[in-house]
């Protein structure tokens, strides 16, 4: 038989990203004023059809490849030239002329723009391989700038950090990771010197040492951490410098663009990656580089931290927006293929569906909880939050990147088991969402580097107050028409709240804090949804049941019952639990009780 003739299978066809989206339009519509809902909305329709159109066929195929790397010329003379595809390119320049980061600093929506940006993005990350890594950095690095920069580093470095105008817009990197301590910077290596001379952005200084893990090679500046103090100071030795990439760093377009050497930045190797393939990571050596103070001597860490709190709510949105993508593809399949000797579609079995239809409840459980926790950042950064939204920020961005990375790249890996054998194609971008999807549980710290830092965040009384006080208040407003179906999981949800602060009681056990940022991710997002849910009932929104339903399904199905038997587990854990699972892992009991 032919390959043209007998039984031919239907492609799938994607609906518009954001009109077919489960959650987002109903999500704006409850978080935004009215007057910027309307006004933003046909936007995002707009760009709901140019993701499953040209941005995507801007990805797809041969256009967009892995960086090349040439270190020497034909005469044996270093260069460095780092190559980058068209594909990658053009996608990055799109982003930017989509806003992304300008709309959060344009703030024409003043604390909403930060949900309009974010929504931006969710929909256009599953097709954009990853150039919102250096976008998410460029964004940090501006928000350090308008805090804390000089006066010429806002009039000349800023306006390009945020234009919409690739030709004129400037991507920034951020070298904090280093060979001794990966996310521990106390152990940073590279040695800042003052060059007793201040320069046109600021003190001089001169670096030297290597960045290990450096993944917006391309870009033209970069924020980086060096050890100002003794290496007995630990992180509280290290200051933070702009480093232009190459010099001079301002120069007329019609210059000649100087050697990617000039500022004595070498690329020693690209990073051979699971995932992220056509995003440039290399290891750096700075000889001399000439950098520029940003802010107060050896406060690197506290200047740095605006710039991990940004980056870990893109990579939260990175999870979330890969998760769409990947669900989107599974719906859009389950409309068109036929099973049961092609009688029936996937989408009228009842077993199939219910798998959909796990997989949709995790979806709306991971955006709803990301975009509140986006909502904060937006009101913090406009001045317009009050304390406790301030602490529950404090508390919720280390949960929010990490249980989205966690959750989601499960839901990605259901969605393309949803398709069967066609899902595992590299044809439909499952392959490279879970690739791509599975670094977010790395970067900017992994689940266990953040839920030490929850840790930090969560023995603040304070800080924990306004996270018991957000679910309890949303809780008491339940309408008592709603009672009798979603009564049992708010006796769950309440059960799960009082475990919280009893993880974070002193001395607080040694293996609690990984299940104890799991169960908060779980609180979390079901008060979101929760939260939804009463909104969707008291307007008579045509959605309130499915809303009501999938409050009700997720404290049931979503996990937050094990979640609580696992944090009453490690917290009833002695040290024998320590030793056996040392000696489980390395034959022999522990030696460290931290």
């Amino acid at each position: 038989m032919r390959v043209e003739e007998g039984f031919q299978p239907i492609p799938f066809l994607e609906d518009n990203a954001y009109t077919s989206d489960p959650v987002l339009p109903s999500l704006l519509k409850r978080t935004l004023p009215p007057s910027v809902f309307t006004e933003v909305e046909p936007d995002l329709i707009r760009l709901g059809g140019d993701v499953i159109t040209t941005i995507r066929a801007l990805g797809s195929g041969t256009k967009v490849t892995p960086p090349q790397l040439i270190q020497y010329d034909q005469w044996g003379r270093r260069i460095d030239d780092l190559q980058t595809s068209e594909g990658w390119r053009a996608l990055k320049a799109i982003s930017q002329k989509e806003g992304i980061p300008g709309i959060f600093y344009e703030r024409k929506y003043n604390e909403h723009s930060r949900v309009y940006g974010f929504a931006k993005m969710a929909l256009m990350v599953g097709d954009t391989h990853v150039v919102f890594c250096p976008l998410s950095m460029t964004d940090g690095t501006a928000r350090v700038i308008e805090l804390i920069g000089s006066p010429e580093l806002k009039k000349d470095i800023f306006p390009r950090l945020i234009s919409r105008d690739p030709s004129f817009a400037f991507t920034s990197g951020q070298w904090m990771t280093e060979r001794p301590g990966g996310s521990d910077v106390s152990q940073t290596e590279t040695v800042a010197t003052s060059a007793n001379k201040q320069s046109h952005f600021g003190p001089q200084y001169s670096l030297n040492g290597m960045k290990w893990f450096s993944s917006a090679t391309d870009s033209e500046v970069s924020v980086a951490l060096a050890r100002t103090g003794s290496i007995k100071d630990g992180s509280r030795g290290l200051s933070l410098f702009f480093v232009p990439l190459r010099l001079p760093l301002l120069r007329s377009p019609s210059d000649p663009v100087p050697s990617s050497i000039s500022n004595g930045i070498f690329v020693h190797r690209l990073k051979n990656k699971v995932g992220t393939h056509a995003l440039p990571t290399a290891e750096l050596s700075l000889e001399n580089t000439e950098a520029y103070l940003i802010g107060t001597l050896n406060q690197g860490i506290k200047n740095i931290s605006p710039i991990l709190n940004i980056t870990r709510l893109w990579s939260a949105i990175a999870s979330v927006g890969n998760f769409r993508k990947c669900l989107a593809i599974a719906t859009a399949y389950a409309k068109v293929r036929s099973v049961h000797g092609g009688i029936r579609l996937l989408k009228d079995a009842p077993i199939h569906v219910s798998q959909l239809a796990a997989i949709n409840l995790l979806y709306r459980a991971l955006t709803h909880m990301v975009f509140g926790v986006i909502q904060l950042l937006g009101k913090a950064e406009c001045g317009v939050a009050r304390p406790d939204e301030l602490r529950r920020l404090r508390m919720m961005t280390p949960v929010a990147k990490a249980y989205a990375a966690e959750r989601a790249s499960v839901g990605i890996e259901e969605a393309m088991t949803a398709l069967g054998g066609a899902g595992y194609m590299e044809e439909n971008g499952f392959g490279r969402s879970i690739r791509d999807a599975l670094v977010e549980k790395i970067w900017e710290g992994t689940t266990t580097v953040l839920s030490l830092d929850l840790v930090r965040a969560a023995q603040d009384p304070a800080c924990m107050k306004a996270f018991i006080s957000w679910s309890t208040d949303i809780i008491k407003i339940s309408p008592s028409a709603l009672l009798p179906r979603i009564g049992e999981s708010l006796d769950i949800l309440k059960a799960a709240l009082e475990e919280v602060p009893t993880c974070y009681q002193a001395p607080v056990s040694p293996i609690i804090p990984r299940p104890a940022l799991l169960l908060v991710g779980t609180i979390a997002s079901a008060t979101s949804l929760l939260e939804h849910a009463i909104w969707a009932h008291n307007t008579g929104e045509a959605s309130a049941d499915t809303d009501v339903e999938v409050f009700a399904r997720w404290v049931a199905e979503g996990g937050m019952i094990a979640a609580i038997s696992d944090v009453k587990r490690a917290k009833a854990a002695s040290e024998e639990r320590v030793d056996a699972n040392a000696r489980i892992v390395f034959g022999v009991p522990s030696r460290n009780k931290l």
